[in-house]
């Protein structure tokens, strides 16, 4: 897919954020995110400069956002070890994520880019657009607007596939 649009095959930059969706009921473990106010599971994503998934994990929506991250990186990082830079919002700002991603991936750079104080309700973020863009084309899914499975791995393999059929709709 990246090949077909003229760009290298292995993405060399990424965008990483989190979404909280609702469970039902029968929706497995869950947790309940005061932020947001909502019960059910956070999908953390990394996505490429394309918005096409990297890797994906769910967590329950008490999950810290930094502690989500470090699941997912742990995974992911070793599929792509091309990446020299990862673009986060400022959930996952702090030293500390940096240094652990330093120690996972030594060439990759975090890039915290946070929302502009002086600048009201919606603006468009150099960047952090992309990952934001991938979570609103997944919610066109029906399936994925709320949590409907039982484990983790049963809900990060539909978001799998509705960005299959995705990609598989946009190639020429």
């Amino acid at each position: 897919m990246r090949q077909a649009v003229g760009k290298h095959a292995p993405p060399t930059a990424a965008s990483l954020d989190s979404q909280t969706v609702r469970a039902s009921a029968h929706g497995g473990p869950v947790g309940y995110d005061a932020a947001k106010k909502t019960k059910g599971r956070k999908r953390f994503l990394l996505v490429d400069t394309l918005g096409l998934l990297l890797g994906v994990t769910l967590e329950p929506a008490d999950c810290p956002e930094r502690q989500g991250a470090r699941t997912l990186l742990a995974g992911a990082l070793a599929d792509y070890p091309q990446l020299l830079k990862l673009c986060v919002d400022g959930g996952f700002n702090g030293p500390e994520f940096a240094a652990w991603v330093r120690t996972q991936h030594p060439k990759l750079v975090v890039e915290v880019v946070k929302r502009l104080a002086e600048v009201p309700g919606f603006h468009l973020l150099p960047k952090r657009w992309v990952v934001e863009r991938t979570f609103a084309r997944l919610m066109h899914c029906r399936r994925l607007v709320r949590d409907h499975e039982q484990t983790a791995a049963s809900a990060a393999g539909w978001i799998y596939l509705a960005m299959t059929r995705l990609m598989l709709r946009k190639l020429p």
